[in-house]
């Protein structure tokens, strides 16, 4: 059972939230099983995930590294939506993390059967 959901739908650059929102689930996994938590990437929020980013470029820091502190949290549950994938012409090979590729409508459907779903 999902008690946590962190939906990422926003890019890495541009606002605080990613970043707010890494840190919140980061935060989570000290209260909560690793299995109760999961992380859904969708619509911008794939652009969290790809693994060569160049925030260099924007004078921004980069990204990528805090997004694979996933897998040092071992959260298990990650999920990035095909057809968000598949309208920014992302392919799993170049993610920087595996996520379960998973249709819109069943991502969204676990994300209801979660008890708290906090969006960033």
């Amino acid at each position: 059972m999902i008690k946590l959901a962190f939906v990422f739908r926003t890019a890495p650059y541009g606002s605080s939230a990613g970043r707010e929102g890494l840190d919140a689930l980061l935060a989570a996994t000290a209260f909560c099983d690793e299995n109760e938590i999961a992380v859904f990437f969708i619509d911008d929020g794939v652009f969290n995930l790809p693994a060569e980013q160049h925030a260099e470029l924007i004078l921004q820091r980069d990204f990528v590294n805090a997004v694979k502190l996933l897998d040092l949290y071992e959260i298990k549950n990650r999920y990035v939506c095909s057809q968000s994938l598949q309208r920014f012409g992302l392919f799993e090979r170049n993610l920087a993390i595996f996520c379960e590729k998973t249709d819109r409508t069943l991502l969204l459907e676990k994300v209801a059967q979660a008890e708290k779903c906090l969006t960033f």
